[in-house]
């Protein structure tokens, strides 16, 4: 957009006394004094443009609540955005800012604030002054700590800060009593302070990418918690205390170093995913069948030889993800999970199937690609896919019968 075509756009929205104006991805590298003829703007979206600064007349867009500056080329906030007293929204993601000015502070109406991707070491002690924040977004930064006003901000329901430096917390940011979503991913936290333990309001936690061999006894306080990632640690063992989280709904635990699982891990009833990939299971808890509620497990680049008959106890599994494992044999039971529409088996040892499979009759994904010992079906047939294989399994069981 050339300047000549940003000035009539400004002015027909001014006569027009439009409240929203989005000049998003316009290639704009400069707003003109002008912008301030929109006394009436409430929303104002710059996204995606190469803009390194903004006019002073900026400020005198008294009415705006909401302004996303996100991807453009900001080096340093522009004070001007300090007075916009009215700003309940402001996202400054994807831009170069190091550092943000105490001035921040006087944006005491923000209830949202985002700043991932960006070059932020460190945030100013004034931050805690914005007492209305309810969700804050510092993710993809270079914190190395953070300030311990930042646990002032009381009214915070979401905070999020992956990928930082950060490794280790402060144990004043149990202060932050309303969260229900926190995300500490891709950090380099070696342990969680006992405080953490005291969100009871939290729904949502993920400590995925971190260096955690351990987690702290008093986890099992989060009695709210639905939802918890921690692929991606240390973990040689599932916590007990985990076990305990008896509100959860999924749970991930990828790329760790399970070796085996707790039979305490059935307490989870109300589990809908479970995710076991790339660790040393060798077998499965008969216990893990008694998740009824279970719709997705996935095993993926473990050790299992076999699979217990029970298995066929999750009876809303809809997904099972058993590739890269050491299975030579597929239980008949496996014939009862009706609600099942993926199965991946590919790379692993089988030598036949069970042509009880052909009665999955959801079943719409098969995979069994590189199962070099596999005779029943043939290549030649798994090659075809599917529909073949339901078809030449079909006609096995018939023969059976």
């Amino acid at each position: 957009m050339t300047n000549e075509e940003l000035l009539q756009v400004i002015e027909q929205a001014a006569r027009e006394k439009e409240t929203v104006l989005d000049l998003d991805s316009n290639q704009l590298s400069s707003l003109p004094p002008e912008i301030s003829q929109l006394s009436n703007l409430t929303w104002l979206s710059l996204n995606n443009n190469q803009l390194s600064s903004l006019p002073p007349e900026i400020c005198q867009l008294s009415n705006l609540t909401r302004l996303d500056f996100s991807a453009n080329q900001l080096s340093s906030l522009p004070l001007e955005i300090c007075q916009l007293s009215n700003l309940n929204w402001l996202s400054l993601n994807n831009n170069q800012l190091s550092s943000l000015p105490p001035e921040i502070s006087q944006l005491s109406n923000l209830t949202w604030l985002s700043l991932n991707n960006n070059q932020l070491s460190s945030l100013p002690p004034e931050i805690c002054q914005l007492s209305n924040l309810t969700r804050l977004d510092f993710s993809a930064n270079q914190l190395s700590s953070l300030p311990l006003e930042i646990c002032q901000l009381s009214n915070l329901d979401w905070l999020s800060l992956n990928n930082n430096q950060l490794s280790s917390l402060p144990p004043e940011i149990c202060q932050l009593s309303n969260l229900t979503r926190l995300d500490f991913s891709a950090n380099q936290l070696i342990s969680l302070p006992l405080e953490i333990c005291q969100f009871s309001n939290l729904t949502w936690l993920s400590l995925d990418n971190n260096q955690l061999s351990s987690l702290p006894l008093e986890i099992c306080q989060l009695s709210n918690l639905t939802t918890l990632y921690l692929n991606n640690n240390q973990l040689s063992s599932l916590p007990l205390e985990v076990c305990q989280l008896s509100n959860l709904t999924k749970l991930s635990l990828d790329n760790n170093h399970l070796s085996s699982l707790p039979p305490e891990i059935c307490q989870l009833s109300n589990l809908t995913w479970l995710f076991l990939d790339n660790n040393q299971l060798s077998n499965l808890p008969l216990e893990i069948c008694q998740f009824s509620n279970l719709t997705w497990l996935s095993l993926h680049n473990n050790q299992l030889s076999s699979l217990p008959p029970e298995i066929c106890q999750l009876s809303n599994l809809t997904e099972l993800s058993l590739y890269n494992n050491q299975l030579s044999s597929l239980p008949p039971e496996i014939c009862q999970l009706s609600n099942l529409t993926m199965l991946y088996l590919a790379n692993n040892q089988l030598s036949s199937l069970p042509p009880e499979i052909c009665q999955l009759s959801k079943l719409i994904i098969l995979f069994l690609d590189n199962n070099p010992q596999l005779s029943s079906p043939p290549l030649e047939i798994v090659e075809q896919g599917t529909e073949a294989i339901l078809t030449y399994l079909r006609a096995r069981l018939e023969a059976k019968e």
